[in-house]
């Protein structure tokens, strides 16, 4: 072969492959993130949300934005990921907010308040109303970018030792309860207790917990408290529609391309979608075994109720005159509140009434 051709033909290769290089490293590059979870695997609708996260973030970028999900305790402990985000230690997180009000009081109101907002509310404060908008203000305190998670829609009141008739029954009350609740509750007579999800069942049964709330019957069902404390009482009236949230490190976030940028937001919004659709199918069902297995299912009394809702609004009062950063969310969130309430009584809730006294 003629040396010039050669020396010729490797220049111009040599020159395809340098022009070709930059292109096929921009292809071959890989975005891998680490997303702590708060949840067990265990809880496999609330660990799950970060699954589903991860898994279509992976499939809308042909495997190219790549994120491992890890269950509570793997990384960091589950109150941990506030934290873990805002120093950087991982990128992002998937949690409750109302975990965190002893940092802010503020983080509340992104996740679930006493006589709050139910689930769509909330999803239509978050995405059309002033939500995402003054809750990001409000994190980039914390070196974090938020995106809504989930919600469970509105949760059971928890399972109790002895019937609670009336605000009587409440003095006293050792009561296993998360996050914000705890602060009306004690309110009321009731002695909150702060206990890991493991460590519930074991407390109600030798009596060092007279009550414990959970999530709803799928969940709860798992971890046996029906064989322990018979008394279910319902609703939830502090978590009328606790929204779950992933939390992104700014600067990791800043960093994505406008195109995975885009494709965060809607995997998130897939996911959140997701929670509370697999919560409606499967709840249900547990409610009936759960019913089937003994358990009595009872209402909150009316006094019970009234009682809560005074207390909440004064705890807000008090809030919004010593937290500016409360008070901003909050006033917003309240006069949302009132406009779907008010738009909620002619439709929603009395088709419902109407539709549940049927037997179809």
């Amino acid at each position: 072969m003629d040396r010039r051709s050669v020396i010729k033909n490797a220049g111009l290769a040599g020159i395809l492959a340098a022009a070709a290089a930059p292109a096929a490293r921009a292809q071959g590059v890989n975005v891998r993130w680490r997303l702590a979870s708060s949840f067990p695997k265990s809880l496999d609708t609330l660990f799950g949300a970060g699954e589903t996260f991860a898994r279509k973030v992976s499939e809308m970028s042909d495997g190219k934005f790549v994120i491992s999900t890890h269950a509570a305790g793997e990384l960091m402990p589950a109150f941990g990921v506030v934290d873990g985000v805002q120093n950087g230690t991982v990128e992002m997180a998937h949690t409750a907010a109302y975990y965190f009000f002893g940092k802010d009081d503020a983080f509340a109101l992104s996740c679930s308040i006493p006589f709050g907002l139910n689930s769509r509310q909330m999803s239509a404060w978050m995405y059309q109303g002033n939500g995402l908008k003054l809750t990001r203000e409000f994190y980039a305190r914390y070196n974090i970018v938020n995106f809504p998670g989930g919600n469970t829609g509105a949760q059971m009141g928890g399972w109790y030792r002895r019937e609670i008739r009336s605000v009587a029954d409440l003095q006293g009350l050792k009561f296993r309860v998360g996050g914000f609740a705890a602060k009306v509750l004690e309110r009321m007579g009731v002695v909150p207790q702060s206990i890991p999800g493991g460590e519930i069942y074991q407390a109600l049964e030798k009596g060092t917990l007279d009550a414990a709330e959970w999530i709803g019957p799928y969940d709860d069902q798992k971890l046996g408290f029906h064989k322990v404390a018979p008394y279910y009482h319902y609703p939830a009236w502090w978590e009328g529609g606790p929204q779950l949230e992933f939390y992104l490190n700014r600067k990791a976030y800043q960093a994505l391309s406008p195109a995975h940028k885009a494709i965060v937001e809607t995997a998130a919004s897939y996911a959140h979608q997701e929670v509370q659709a697999r919560y409606d199918v499967k709840n249900p069902t547990a409610l009936k075994q759960l019913v089937a297995a003994g358990t009595k299912v009872v209402p909150f009394s009316r006094d019970i109720m009234e009682r809560a809702y005074k207390e909440s609004m004064a705890l807000y009062a008090e809030l919004s005159a010593s937290n500016p950063r409360w008070r901003k969310i909050y006033e917003d969130l309240a006069a949302f509140r009132k406009e779907q309430n008010l738009w909620f009584r002619f439709t929603e809730a009395r088709f419902d009434r109407f539709m549940q006294a049927q037997k179809l």
